[in-house]
């Protein structure tokens, strides 16, 4: 898998979309810390977190990835990780701007233990992701199995790094600004901000 150093050194800079999940991600999330820690990272603001319509999802992300005027880097948590799978089929040649994405604690939409209230996310997107990507699962995530998480992973033709009991990846976890992920994010933008050591 190619990651991103290359652009970085031939001065190409990206922006990263942060993209949360279901209910938003909230003040403990290590989504909103990295928003208070580093710079450029923005927030893809849905106008329902509590029941998401998926086709207006979509279309809030196609918005601000054609609005960028530097290729896009993605970081997704749980129900928007097939938010990105589901936009990145419906729009092939705009997904040519996002040159990687971060998918992490992929919640399986058609597991019987997935809150209600979300339309059009079923059934999950299985397709190969046309940029890199690197899936971040959980071994005891309520709301995906392991092998599902794993057959996410290989479908979506990502790098797959596993957490140990690590829940839902979340605000729960006791993560904090979750300094592995900011490595994970160093990896795919080569954005030397994210270089922890």
């Amino acid at each position: 898998m190619t990651y991103l150093a290359p652009y970085r050194r031939a001065g190409m800079t990206v922006k990263v979309l942060i993209l949360p999940g279901l209910r938003n991600s909230g003040e403990d999330h290590w989504q909103t810390l990295w928003e208070k820690n580093y710079s450029g990272l923005k927030r893809v603001k849905q106008h329902d977190w509590e029941t998401p319509v998926c086709a207006d999802w979509v279309q809030r992300l196609h918005e601000k990835v054609m609005s960028s005027e530097r290729p896009v880097v993605l970081v997704g948590h749980s129900l928007a990780c097939n938010l990105i799978a589901t936009w990145s089929q419906q729009y092939p040649d705009a997904a040519k701007r996002v040159r990687g994405a971060l998918l992490v604690a992929p919640s399986d939409t058609e597991a019987p233990s997935y809150p209600s209230g979300t339309s059009g996310f079923t059934p999950m997107r299985l397709s190969p992701l046309p940029f890199d990507s690197i899936t971040v699962a959980s071994t005891d995530d309520p709301y995906v199995s392991v092998e599902r998480a794993a057959a996410f992973s290989e479908a979506w033709g990502s790098e797959l790094v596993w957490l140990q009991a690590m829940k839902h990846i979340n605000g729960q976890s006791g993560l904090g600004a979750w300094p592995q992920g900011i490595d994970l994010l160093h990896k795919l933008t080569g954005d030397p901000q994210f270089k922890l050591s």
